[in-house]
């Protein structure tokens, strides 16, 4: 029992180093300058090893998104101290500059996905996919907590908000590896942003109610 406990110990720190080895040269060289002779010098580990582990590079790839996508969420489910007065939009403030302290924190996820959303690769690649499906989770999480936080705006305005929200993030990531800016005071402004935007929403439907009011007066007057 003892002896198996340290095989599967052993396994997974070896896991571990290629993952990290995998994430730190895809940073750095995109997903075709790595190669497995590129991981195996950086981990320390043979090929052999790596195969043992995982299928292929696209494999590997895949699983250095899956594991910084869990990181991610993991961190924002995290316990948080709150305020007792604080109001429903600083706690939307609050949430916005936690998931992007946590983005800055596990970015390997976002960094590689979007690398291979741009590269518009004629096949499907398994790490390709796996972002797509972490990117419908966000999307679908992200839906659910604007149902919860606007139950005032209708299923449409809502997605129009993970819309934005999706948009916006992308963007401040890209600027945060480019500008080196600070992710949880960017994320704060993109708070201010939807939040402007649940307002325009609600302003424009308060706008078409009065609208209505005034034609049925008038209707009622003919």
């Amino acid at each position: 029992m003892a002896q198996t406990r340290r095989k599967r110990a052993n396994g997974e720190a070896s896991r571990e180093k290629i993952l990290d080895a995998a994430a730190e040269i895809a940073g750095e060289r995109g997903y075709e300058g790595t190669s497995i002779n590129l991981i195996s010098e950086r981990s320390g580990l043979p090929a052999s090893s790596i195969y043992w582990h995982f299928r292929d590079k696209d494999e590997l790839i895949a699983g250095v998104i899956d594991r910084s996508f869990s990181r991610w969420t993991a961190a924002l489910e995290a316990p948080v101290a709150v305020p007792d007065d604080a109001t429903s939009e600083q706690m939307f403030h609050l949430g916005m500059r936690r998931t992007g302290a946590a983005i800055a924190q596990f970015p390997d996820y976002l960094r590689l996905g979007l690398m291979l959303i741009l590269e518009h690769r004629p096949e499907e690649l398994t790490a390709r996919r796996k972002f797509l499906e972490v990117r419908r989770i966000t999307m679908d999480r992200t839906r659910h907590g604007y149902t919860m936080a606007f139950p005032d705006l209708g299923p449409e305005e809502i997605q129009s908000l993970v819309t934005l929200t999706i948009a916006l993030a992308d963007g401040l990531f890209v600027a945060q590896e480019a500008d080196d800016i600070e992710l949880g005071e960017a994320f704060d402004l993109l708070a201010t942003a939807v939040l402007g935007a649940a307002d325009q929403f609600r302003a424009g439907k308060q706008a078409g109610s009065a609208r209505s009011k005034q034609r049925g007066r008038r209707a009622t007057r003919r």
